[in-house]
């Protein structure tokens, strides 16, 4: 118990890290458009960028990490060479440099977290698999990459300028690779039947037959639409608050920071529901909440006060990520082949959610105005309320009821 949880906070935090250098970019994004002269579809393939390669490292590093064990070695290298391409994110004079460095960014942060998160499903025992899953992929994420990040990126950017935002959001990545190396172990054997909730299988599972079981492709279309819900709000949300609604720089990186304390709150939250009173309920009821958001933004007339309150509790519907990216994958799929199933979902939902969305809703956004983006989000959220609600249940805690 232990080193469970000093694996999950290691990893937690660097994970945290690895957001705030990905957050970084839509943040700055007010700074560097005028700077760099973009326009709204620059703008949505530069979120685009990154997500595409980190779909593809997502899915070739779960993979190989699966095949060789090497998933220490791998989260090391992973974790250096971001942070350096936080660095080269600094130096960009032109759409096509930022465009560029930010393709090198996804693919050196992609493999992150299916490595982690598998060494989180290993390492865990059954009954706090979902929570331990949710802390690792959320806590750290947001209270850094979505609440801290805002607040000290523009600052940054404010007193200084975007540059030297980006120079400052690389140092961490670079600590937490020392830390890694000092405390991350490598799993030396396979879980035992008391930690997995599906029984270990020796035999070569191939990416076909894990497509057989009805939770992978739900999850994976799930990821699709809740990926381009979360990429939304990020890319889009600040120049909506700045641009459309006229609030300052000031005020929009408080309300962009509420994102973040609304997921790193939730990040306990939403996963313990789970694993008390089922996977399947908890998602479709919180995936229906993120609806909120757009809403929110969109039509609510209020305070600013009132306004963070209602993107805080739709912005809950980010706890159910870990749910339907790694939770519910690792309890249908043998724990050997963890990391690639938690690869296929992340990859799938970056590459057509966090690429395809930002690219449309930037173009939408040039012809329609900054309003498409957020009714974009809303659509993906009804989606992913309706697929979770075909879920099959794996908790444990639910399973035992109903073998009795």
């Amino acid at each position: 118990m232990k080193y469970e949880t000093r694996l999950i906070w290691v990893l937690t935090v660097t994970f945290g890290f690895v957001f705030l250098d990905r957050n970084a970019a839509n943040f700055l994004m007010p700074f560097i458009a005028d700077d760099l002269h973009f326009n709204n579809s620059q703008i949505g393939l530069v979120a685009s960028a990154l997500s595409f390669t980190w779909a593809l490292a997502a899915f070739l590093g779960g993979a190989y990490s699966d095949r060789t064990g090497n998933r220490k070695t791998l989260l090391l290298v992973a974790v250096v060479a971001f942070s350096l391409c936080s660095f080269a994110s600094g130096l960009a004079v032109s759409f096509v440099t930022l465009f560029s460095t930010r393709l090198l960014m996804g693919l050196a942060e992609g493999p992150i977290l299916p490595v982690a998160q598998s060494l989180v499903a290993i390492e865990s025992t059954a009954a706090r698999r979902g929570h331990n899953m949710g802390v690792m992929q959320n806590f750290g994420s947001n209270l850094l990459g979505s609440f801290v990040a805002p607040l000290l990126l523009i600052a940054v950017a404010s007193t200084y300028n975007w540059r030297w935002a980006f120079y400052l959001s690389g140092v961490p990545g670079l600590i937490m690779a020392v830390l890694i190396a000092r405390f991350v172990r490598r799993p030396v054997a396979p879980p035992t039947s008391a930690r997995t909730a599906a029984p270990l299988a020796e035999k070569r599972m191939g990416y076909a037959e894990m497509l057989w079981h009805r939770n992978m492709w739900l999850c994976m279309l799930m990821a699709i639409f809740m990926v381009a819900w979360m990429v939304l709000g990020w890319a889009f949300l600040p120049l909506f608050y700045t641009k459309v609604r006229q609030i300052g720089n000031g005020q929009m990186s408080v309300l962009m920071s509420v994102l973040g304390l609304s997921a790193a709150f939730f990040s306990f939250v939403v996963p313990a529901l789970s694993d008390r009173f089922g996977r399947r309920p908890v998602i479709v009821i919180f995936n229906f909440i993120g609806l909120g958001v757009p809403l929110a933004a969109l039509y609510f007339q209020g305070s600013l006060f009132m306004l963070g309150v209602l993107i805080f509790l739709g912005w809950s519907a980010s706890g159910t990520f870990p749910l339907f990216m790694g939770t519910v994958p690792s309890e249908t799929i043998p724990a050997r082949y963890v990391a690639t199933s938690l690869g296929m979902v992340v990859g799938l939902g970056e590459i057509l959610g966090g690429v395809g969305a930002p690219a449309i809703a930037g173009r939408a956004a040039d012809h329609y105005g900054l309003q498409a983006p957020l009714i974009i989000m809303a659509c993906c959220a009804i989606v992913g309320t309706v697929l979770a609600l075909f879920l099959r249940e794996t908790a444990p805690i639910h399973l035992q009821r109903n073998s009795r």
